[in-house]
């Protein structure tokens, strides 16, 4: 018994010197690296110190405690950044549906402004500005170095005022200069309507506002149609949509599935992560939707679509998203300024990240820039309606169909002239409707 305590003793002393010589080091290092962030923040100090003394010019010291922290944060990544306390009030702003300036989203590239995409109906929109764009001056003085806010606020000023954007566009050789008016950017989060046998949901932004106007919205186009049965199905369309609040995407994938997972958030660490499930019910009953998605479809818009085609919901028509798989908290700080930090990635309901990758549509198809026109030497009369029988003097009548008959042929030859016009008018409208109605003409045993 002696003997195996004194073993028993000797393993203690043995586990101890062992845990000692390990935890020493670690302790030592962990030491080491608290001193040197402490030397650090006193190099910190003494540099803000010779410029606030030394500087050619007097320097606010507020200014330059803000200048640093925001440094710090956008080092990180485009979407990081500190918001002063007018910039945290006008993004709260932004997110109740309504706020100042041209209507655009954008993010940095390579040291310039890049668009993601213009919003609908805004003064930017209106100008021509495009998703892609890349904005280099603002009133003829380079963006070229400036962080993504400095350069965001020199585009804005007051309501009515005039602004000349210098913009490179991808096809241009040169660059050229865009005037826009500053307004008041009302947005409209979700515009429904309907085309032929088609809803049309375009919706613009996730803010507050979405959901709520996409139901009612939804609703009240398939009321005035005749009910749901009358309907081929719905096409939602989130082209050029910056995207916004992470839980308006929630609510508007969860409105057209019935179970099943929706996104993921991942942090730096595992139990940071958050799963989002669909809850029961589908304000469609089931009928097919296509998403139109493109290069100006990010962040939230990616989300939807990304659910919707993970489930086998909704069929994806257009060109590739953008690529803005990560997920910022916006963290109020004192001073009643705030601190926007990217704390997570999110993954799509198959587990995959669409982190500069962007969502890949099911069917690409691109947006010609322009409308098609005749041949220049092509005859007039060549684009005209062609001459039919029923034109001929003499024709014989139809004897096999009725006079309803009739009448109905003839609407549908107009919802087919009218759907061509929106080909040319909106060639990926159109290809997401014609879809529809392929779908719709299977019907729902063969469709499934």
């Amino acid at each position: 018994m002696r003997k195996t305590l004194l073993a028993a003793a000797g393993g203690i002393a043995t586990g101890l010197l062992v845990t000692t010589q390990i935890a020493a080091p670690l302790l030592a290092q962990e030491a080491d690296s608290k001193a040197s962030v402490y030397e650090q923040l006193d190099l910190f100090g003494d540099i803000f110190e010779r410029i606030r003394a030394q500087y050619v010019e007097e320097v606010a010291p507020g200014e330059l405690i803000e200048a640093a922290i925001n440094g710090m944060l956008t080092s990180l990544d485009p979407h990081s950044s500190y918001l002063s306390p007018d910039d945290a009030a006008a993004m709260r702003v932004q997110t109740r549906g309504e706020f100042g300036g041209l209507g655009i989203e954008v993010t940095q590239e390579d040291g310039f402004v890049k668009v993601v995409s213009p919003m609908d109906g805004t003064p930017a929109a209106l100008a021509g500005i495009e998703a892609g764009d890349f904005i280099t001056h603002v009133d003829g003085e380079s963006l070229l170095g400036l962080t993504l806010d400095d350069a965001v606020e020199m585009m804005r000023g007051p309501v009515g005022s005039e602004i000349v954007v210098t913009v490179v566009r991808e096809g241009e050789t040169e660059p050229f200069d865009v005037s826009i008016i500053r307004d008041t950017i009302k947005l409209t989060a979700v515009r429904a309507r309907t085309e032929g046998d088609t809803v049309v949901l375009r919706i613009t932004t996730f803010n507050d506002q979405t959901y709520p106007n996409l139901e009612a919205g939804l609703k009240e186009q398939i009321e005035a149609h005749g009910g749901l049965d009358a309907i081929n199905g719905v096409v939602i369309d989130l082209r050029n949509n910056p995207g916004g609040l992470l839980t308006q995407a929630i609510r508007v994938s969860d409105a057209f599935l019935d179970k099943g997972e929706i996104v993921s958030t991942r942090g730096r660490n595992p139990e940071d992560g958050e799963r989002y499930n669909a809850t029961e019910g589908d304000l469609i009953d089931g009928k097919p939707i296509v998403v139109l998605i493109n290069g100006g479809s990010a962040s939230a818009s990616e989300i939807v679509s990304g659910a919707l085609q993970d489930h086998r919901r909704a069929i994806v028509v257009g060109t590739k998203s953008f690529g803005k798989g990560s997920v910022q908290t916006v963290m109020p700080l004192r001073g009643d300024g705030a601190m926007r930090l990217t704390t997570a990635r999110y993954y799509t309901p198959s587990g995959r990240s669409i982190q500069n990758l962007g969502i890949s549509p099911d069917i690409v198809v691109n947006q010609p820039s322009r409308r098609p026109e005749a041949e220049e030497d092509e005859p007039a009369s060549a684009v005209k309606r062609t001459r039919s029988e029923a034109d001929l003097r003499g024709a014989l009548n139809n004897d096999s169909l009725t006079e309803d008959e009739i009448k109905q042929i003839e609407a549908d030859r107009e919802k087919a002239e009218a759907a061509a016009k929106l080909r040319d008018e909106d060639y990926q409208l159109a290809y997401a409707i014609d879809i529809l109605k392929g779908l719709s003409a299977l019907g729902p045993k063969d469709a499934q």
